[in-house]
Parts: structure tokens; sequence; C-alpha cells
């Protein structure tokens, strides 16, 4: 992959996350702010955002999602789905409770 084509995909990608992060926001403002790890500043801001401004900002070459799972904790329950089938379900919602934590204490 070259480089024009790693930026096309951040810019891509970028346009996507907005446009979702709108959706969500203005669908279900409490689910955004879980589902997207964002404060409710942050909200009110991607919410007003026009469209000429979501395409200037998409439109950059720094990609404006990350990974929230930082821990080995949180990678080993969503990734040990083929060990134990049967605590699949367990362990999804034990990652979305360690995550959940984490919103509070960033709010």
């Amino acid at each position: 992959m070259t480089a024009d084509q790693i930026l096309a995909e951040i810019r891509e990608a970028n346009l996507s996350y907005l446009m979702l992060a709108q959706s969500l926001i203005r669908a279900d403002r409490d689910q955004a702010l879980y589902r997207l790890g964002i404060s409710e500043d942050t909200a009110r801001l991607i919410e007003r955002l026009t469209p000429a401004q979501v395409m200037k900002i998409a439109s950059g070459n720094t990609l404006l999602c990350r990974f929230r799972m930082d821990d080995d904790i949180v990678w080993g329950l969503l990734t040990n789905h083929g060990r134990h089938a049967a605590n699949e379900g367990v362990n999804r919602l034990h990652a979305s409770i360690l995550l959940a934590g984490r919103h509070q204490e960033a709010a």
C-alpha cells in the first residue's frame, strides 16, 4: 500500500467516523457518549458540525478515532473467542463493563 493509498483510507475512515458519530449522537446521546468514548462537550461539538466542516476535518491526514482498549485484560477478553466459546458472551460483557467504567472515569 502506498502512502497516497494510506492517506485516502485515513480520510475515508475519518469521514465515516464523523458521520457515524453525528448519527449516534442525534439518535441516542447517552449511548453515543459510551460507544464513542467521548465527553459531552465533544459530542456537542461533533453534533453541530456542518457538512462542510465534516468534510474539512475528515480530509486531514490524522486518524480521528482511536482504540480505547489499551490494556491486555480487555484485549484478552475480546480475542479469546476460540478457546472458551461458551464463555464468549461473558467475556464480551466483562469487557463492556471495564470500558464503561473507563468512560465514567473520563467523564
